[in-house]
C-alpha cells in the first residue's frame, strides 16, 4: 500500500512503516480466534432458553418456566444450568496459564491451533451429547481452547500491527468475538423452530467450524518478529519484521526487538519476575482490567440475553431475536472503536463508554423494578419492554467501543516481552475466573437481587470509570517495545519506574546491573 508512515509521539523512538498487505491479511486471519469465543457465548444462552434442550437435560428448570408466574426474577434459577455455561470459563482460566508456556517456547500461532483443535473437539461432545456429563465434558474442551486462544491472539496481533495501528489491528479480536456472537444468535434463532432436540444440537455442533477455521488460520500465518527472535531464528526475524512494515529500513525497531529480548533471556522465571516493584503497573493493570471488564455486567446481557428478555415477558421467538438485534448493534459499534483508538486515543473511549453504560443500566434497573416490583409478579407492557431493549442496546453500544475491545487491547501492549506471556495469561485467567462467578451466579442474584442486580453492575461501572480515569496512562502510538516510557512518566506509576529502564535499551541496562 502506498505511503510511509512515521510515528510522532513524544519522548519514544519513531519508525518507519508502510500499510502492507499483509500485515493486513495476517491480522485478519490471526483475529479468528476470536470468532470460538464469540460463538460460544452467543450460542449458550439461546440454547439454554430452548424448551426441547431443557426438557432434555434441566426438567425441573422446564417446569419451573412454565410456572414463571410465581416471580418472574426466579423462572431460570438452577446452578445446574449455569454450571453448563460456566465450566467452560474454569477451563479456560487452567489452560490459559499453560497457554503462557505454550505461546513463549513455540509461539504464538501453535498456542491458536491447539485453542482451535480442543475447541473442535469440544463442539462433538456437545452437539453429540446423550446426558449431562457429556455435555459438561464438551464444555471443559472448549474451555480450554479459549483458554490457548484468548492468550495467544491479542499478543500475537499487536506484535504484528504497526505502533500507530496497534489499536485498530488488536481491536479485530473483538470485531471477530462479537462477529461469532451475531452469527450464533443467528442461529440460534431458526434452530430454535425446528422441532425435538435437532435444533439445539444443531447450535451446539456448529462450534466445529469456527474451530476449523482458526486451526487454518494458525497453519498458513507467520510467527511474530518478537516470537521469532525470542525463539533465536533473528535473520528470519528481521526478514518478517520488513515485510509487515513494508520497507528494509527496520534497523532501529528490530534493535528494540533484540534488546527486548536479550533482557527477557535473563528471566528465567517471568511468573517469579512479574511480582517484581518494576513491573507493578503491568500487574495491576492486567488484574484489574478483566477484572473490571466482567463486572460491567457485560457478559450478563450477552449469554443470557434469551433468558433475560423471556423473564422481561418476551415469548421464545420474541427474545432470540431480541438478542440477535443487541449483537448486531454490539458488532457495528465495535467498528466505532476500530476506527477511533488510535485517533481518540484509549482513556477518552473507556471513560465515555463508562459514563454511557453507568446511565443506562440504571435506568433499566429503575424500569424493572417499577414493572415488576421486588415481588416479580408485575407485567411489563410492549412499549415499555420495547424501551427496555433500547435501553440495553445504548448500554451494550457503550461497552463496545470501550470496555470491549480495550479490555483485550491494552493488558496486550502494556508488558514488556520477558512478561508478556506471563502477564497476558494473567489477564485471561482473572478473565475467565470472573466470567465464571458472574456467569454461575447471575440467575441466583436476579432471584434474589431482583431489578437490584443492574444498580450493583452500575456501582462497578462507576468505580472503574474513575479508575481507568486516574490510573491509565494514554498508550495510543506508543511501540509495543517503548511501553516504559509512558508508564514512568505517569503521577503514580511513575515511581515503580527505574530511570535505567527508559534512559538506555534493555541489553544496556543488562549490562549495567551485571
Amino acid at each position: 500500500m502506498a505511503g510511509g508512515f512515521v510515528s510522532q509521539t513524544p519522548g519514544v523512538r519513531n519508525y518507519n512503516y508502510k500499510l502492507t498487505p499483509k500485515v493486513f491479511v495476517t491480522c485478519f486471519i490471526g483475529a479468528f480466534g476470536g470468532l470460538i469465543f464469540g460463538y460460544d457465548l452467543g450460542i449458550s444462552g439461546g440454547v439454554t432458553s430452548m424448551e426441547p434442550f431443557l426438557e432434555e437435560f434441566f426438567p425441573d428448570v422446564y417446569k419451573k418456566m412454565k410456572n414463571a408466574h410465581e416471580n418472574e426474577y426466579c423462572r431460570f434459577d438452577s446452578e445446574l444450568l449455569t454450571l453448563f455455561t460456566s465450566s467452560l470459563y474454569v477451563a479456560a482460566l487452567v489452560s490459559s496459564l499453560f497457554a503462557s508456556t505454550v505461546t513463549r517456547v513455540f509461539g504464538r500461532k501453535w498456542s491458536m491451533f491447539i485453542g482451535g483443535f480442543t475447541f473442535f473437539i469440544g463442539s462433538a461432545f456437545n452437539g453429540f451429547a446423550q446426558n449431562i456429563a457429556m455435555l459438561l465434558i464438551g464444555r471443559i474442551l472448549l474451555g480450554f481452547g479459549v483458554g490457548f486462544a484468548n492468550q495467544s491472539v491479542p499478543v500475537y496481533l499487536s506484535e504484528m500491527a504497526p505502533p500507530n495501528l496497534r489499536g485498530a489491528f488488536n481491536n479485530g479480536f473483538q470485531v471477530a468475538i462479537i462477529f461469532g456472537i451475531v452469527v450464533a444468535t443467528i442461529i440460534n434463532y431458526f434452530t430454535a423452530q425446528l422441532k425435538g432436540n435437532i435444533g439445539w444440537r444443531i447450535s451446539l455442533g456448529l462450534a466445529c467450524v469456527p474451530a476449523v477455521m482458526i486451526m487454518i488460520g494458525a497453519l498458513v500465518l507467520p510467527d511474530t518478529p518478537n516470537s521469532l527472535i525470542e525463539r533465536g531464528y533473528t535473520e528470519e526475524a528481521k526478514k518478517m519484521l520488513q515485510s509487515i512494515r513494508g520497507t528494509d529500513e527496520v534497523d532501529e525497531e528490530f534493535q528494540d526487538l533484540i534488546d527486548a529480548s536479550e533482557e527477557s533471556k535473563q528471566v528465567k522465571h517471568p511468573w517469579k519476575n512479574i511480582l517484581l516493584p518494576r513491573y507493578r503497573p503491568q500487574l495491576i493493570m492486567t488484574c484489574f482490567i478483566p477484572f473490571f471488564q466482567q463486572l460491567t455486567g457485560i457478559n450478563v446481557i450477552t449469554f443470557y440475553a434469551p433468558v433475560l428478555f423471556q423473564t422481561l415477558g418476551f415469548g421464545s421467538k420474541a427474545s432470540l431475536l431480541s438478542a440477535m438485534v443487541t449483537g448486531i448493534i454490539e458488532l457495528l459499534c465495535t467498528f466505532v472503536s476500530v476506527f477511533t483508538v488510535d485517533r481518540f486515543g484509549r482513556r477518552v473511549l473507556f471513560i465515555q463508554g463508562g459514563i454511557q453504560m453507568l446511565i443506562s443500566q440504571i435506568a433499566i434497573g429503575i424500569m424493572i423494578g417499577v414493572k415488576f416490583g421486588v415481588a416479580g409478579t408485575g407485567n411489563i407492557g410492549k412499549s415499555d419492554a420495547n424501551l427496555v431493549v433500547a435501553l440495553i442496546c445504548i448500554y451494550v453500544a457503550g461497552f463496545a467501543w470501550s470496555w470491549g475491545p480495550l479490555g483485550w487491547l491494552v493488558p496486550s501492549e502494556i508488558s514488556p516481552l520477558e512478561i508478556r506471556s506471563a502477564a497476558q495469561a494473567i489477564n485471561v485467567a482473572v478473565n475467565m475466573f470472573f466470567t465464571f462467578l458472574v456467569a454461575q451466579l447471575f440467575l441466583t442474584m436476579l432471584c434474589h437481587m431482583k431489578f437490584g442486580l443492574f444498580f450493583f453492575f452500575a456501582f462497578f461501572v462507576f468505580i472503574m470509570t474513575i479508575f481507568m480515569y486516574l490510573m491509565l496512562p494514554e498508550t495510543k502510538n506508543v511501540p509495543i517495545e517503548e511501553m516504559n516510557r509512558v508508564w514512568k512518566a505517569h503521577w503514580f506509576w511513575g515511581r515503580f519506574i527505574p530511570d535505567e529502564a527508559v534512559n538506555m535499551g534493555a541489553a544496556e541496562m543488562q549490562q549495567k546491573s551485571v
